[in-house]
């Protein structure tokens, strides 16, 4: 990548945490970086193997964000898409604590919330109904490869008597074509930093549904609530601070249209991360997948179109 020379000592230290990449830390003359390389087998229980190209969708993904919410993402410091490696700054972790350690330490700041909501929906705004956009991330291959092929998918082979829900979300999904989609937006892929969210890890990025991405982080909210019971309530309050942040910035179709999608997504989400081929791995109690297991199919069998409603009934 042109980053140091081949003479100069470069010190690579593995760091934890990611099933579909490798990722280093970093120390070169100047500084420490960072290098993340795509895996051509993730590291879970099941066999899931997904294309390395992917890498390079993440790099545009990071480059269109930072031109819309500059400080959002890392700055690219070098690629080889050969290797699909690229490098990037190093955000020390005592500065950018990971969201999701956040939540699990029982931290529910609803004010971080709406920022991540806030972030989501000007990126997805920035990007809506932009033919250029579009054609950079025509990647609906690598998305059901990577995303509703293992999660919605598998989860219908897993519960055969909601196929034809599971598959209909699916066809939805795959079908609806309006902005720049993430693909990971989970609090696992978000840095919580004195200015603001830092969004990481975007090798989903696909020109899609919208709906994906606040279902998918809102699915997060849901199941922390499993994690932490005792922090349920304010996860709820976040789960209702990120929708409202992320409503002020959707201007591109009715919110009507954008939530029902989201509200029918989220109860497959919640089944795919029991039942599909990447579980959480938090919820480890029979009873707790048990529960989750009859929320999601009583939502799947009997949708409803309000994230609010949704809510509520989670919390009950």
């Amino acid at each position: 990548m042109g980053i140091v020379s081949a003479n100069q000592h470069v010190v690579l230290t593995p760091l934890a945490g990611g099933v579909s990449s490798d990722i280093y830390r970093a120390t070169v003359p100047g500084g420490v970086i960072c290098i993340k390389r795509a895996l051509g087998r993730l590291n879970v229980a099941a066999d899931w193997q997904v294309p390395v190209e992917r890498n390079q969708y993440e790099v545009e993904w990071m480059r269109v964000a930072a031109g819309i919410v500059p400080g959002a993402v890392p700055v690219i410091l070098g690629e080889d898409r050969q290797a699909g490696a690229f490098a990037m700054t190093w955000l020390p972790p005592d500065e950018y604590p990971v969201w999701k350690k956040l939540l699990a330490d029982g931290e529910a700041d609803t004010r971080t919330a709406a920022a991540v909501g806030d972030v989501l929906g000007r990126i997805h705004a920035a990007t809506a109904d932009r033919p250029d956009i579009a054609a950079r991330f025509a990647t609906d291959a690598l998305f059901h490869a990577i995303r509703l092929d293992p999660y919605l998918v598998t989860a219908a082979q897993a519960h055969t008597d909601l196929s034809r829900q599971l598959l209909a979300l699916v066809a939805t999904t795959a079908s609806t074509r309006r902005v720049l989609v993430h693909g990971d937006f989970s609090p696992k892929n978000i840095l919580v930093g004195a200015q603001g969210p830092v969004v990481l890890d975007a090798e989903c990025a696909w020109y899609g549904d919208p709906a994906f991405d606040l279902a998918f982080v809102l699915n997060h909210l849901l199941l922390k609530g499993v994690w932490r019971p005792d922090r349920r309530s304010d996860y709820l309050a976040m789960f209702a601070a990120l929708c409202a942040a992320y409503r002020l910035r959707a201007a591109w179709e009715p919110w009507t249209a954008l939530e029902s999608r989201t509200a029918a997504l989220l109860p497959g989400l919640l089944l795919a991360r029991v039942d599909g081929k990447s579980p959480v791995e938090y919820v480890t109690r029979d009873a707790d997948k048990n529960t989750i297991r009859a929320f999601a199919r009583a939502h799947l069998l009997r949708p409803v179109s309000s994230l609010t409603m949704l809510a509520h009934a989670w919390a009950a």
